[in-house]
């Protein structure tokens, strides 16, 4: 079933990043049950991580798939503003394309947006990765902020490309929009990222230290690139419990040792009088979505 939109009002614009270094304020992290351990994080050209991959069970804490980017601009005045532009205009499918070295040209996709440290990612093929250096800098056709759906006003849109949501498999039932999801999860574990004020940025992290919960909601298999959907929430305005509405998101970051922290999802619909039907679907990743593996 396709949806009516309002593409044609859209606006498609250029935002620039550069491959970010890894970065880490110290050699120790805290663990939630009280161990330092020293482990990867955020940042960098991560070599044998992609979407489709498990998102829990890597010696990592934050890390991202693929490719992580952010605007360094040279002028002080500009740089957060900079960085923030990037990170709001760029929405998960959009096209990004190398502009500098030996990568020049080839092209990546946009697969989600990393709150804190305020990176974007972005999916390239490992033989594109290899080409690729920290400070290699690209172009993002940024295209997708203010889509609405014609005929459901009650669900609102963010984060997502155009041309990536006219391929997903939705339907209808009483009324509410049917979208395809990997997993239902509850509102009792999401962690990290409750309170924002918006969520054109950033992510919402699933924890994942109750075995109980992990095994009832089928947790433990999450993967990069997975849409989910999150019951009782309302990202219409920030994130909050609200029973019966429900967000759905996009898995973009990996599992975390520290306490209030999991894999972590960038928003893509919201309804907060509970518009929205998650219908469970084992092919609702990206990586199937879009044929990237």
């Amino acid at each position: 079933m396709q949806v009516k939109t309002n593409e044609d009002k859209l606006v498609k614009i250029s935002v620039m990043g550069e491959v970010a270094s890894p970065v880490a304020r110290t050699a120790y992290r805290i663990t939630f049950d009280g161990r330092p351990v020293t482990l990867p994080g955020v940042g960098g050209i991560t070599y044998n991580i992609r979407v489709g991959d498990l998102a829990a069970g890597w010696k990592a804490d934050h890390v991202e798939p693929g490719v992580s980017i952010e605007n360094k601009e040279d002028d002080a005045r500009f740089k957060q503003m900079a960085n923030t532009s990037l990170n709001i205009l760029s929405c998960v499918g959009n096209e990004v394309k190398v502009v500098t070295n030996d990568a020049k040209g080839e092209k990546g996709i946009v697969t989600g947006k990393h709150g804190g440290i305020e990176h974007v990612m972005v999916d390239f093929s490992e033989e594109i990765m290899e080409k690729l250096i920290i400070g290699d800098k690209m172009m993002v056709k940024a295209y997708g902020v203010g889509l609405e759906l014609v005929d459901y006003p009650e669900i609102k849109v963010m984060n997502i490309d155009p041309g990536l949501m006219s391929k997903f498999n939705f339907s209808e039932s009483n009324g509410k929009l049917g979208i395809p999801v990997t997993h239902k999860v509850p509102a009792r574990v999401m962690g990290s990222g409750l309170g924002a004020d918006e969520v054109y940025t950033g992510d919402y992290d699933i924890q994942l230290f109750d075995e109980a919960t992990n095994k009832e909601f089928g947790l433990d298999n999450l993967r990069f690139g997975d849409i989910v959907a999150i019951l009782d929430t309302d990202h219409s305005f920030g994130r909050i419990y609200k029973k019966d509405a429900v967000s759905v998101g996009i898995v973009v970051h990996s599992d975390c040792v520290i306490a209030g922290h999991g894999p972590g999802v960038t928003t893509l619909f919201t309804s907060t009088s509970g518009m929205i039907e998650p219908v469970i679907d084992s092919n609702a990743n990206l990586s199937s979505i879009l044929k990237l593996r």
